[in-house]
């Protein structure tokens, strides 16, 4: 099964999520996160290579379920 990386996709691996923040041809940049909601984490840059290597076991979210939906007015 090929991978197609793209800038801005969200991965859930384990109880981290890992946004990649910035795509290029041998090096990714990526947020790693333990709450989408929060939105604090720590930005690392590692190969492609290294990436797609971390990025085994995880699992690629759809974009819905992503979301964060605004607080419902009464």
């Amino acid at each position: 099964m090929t991978m197609k990386l793209r800038q801005g996709q969200i991965w859930k691996q384990g109880e981290e999520y890992l946004r990649i923040v910035r795509l290029e041809q041998l090096e990714v940049e990526y947020k790693s996160m333990t709450s989408l909601a929060t939105k604090k984490g720590t930005f690392h840059c590692v190969s492609k290579k290294e990436f797609c290597r971390l990025l085994k076991k995880a699992a690629l979210l759809t974009p819905w379920r992503t979301r964060t939906f605004p607080a419902q007015r009464p």
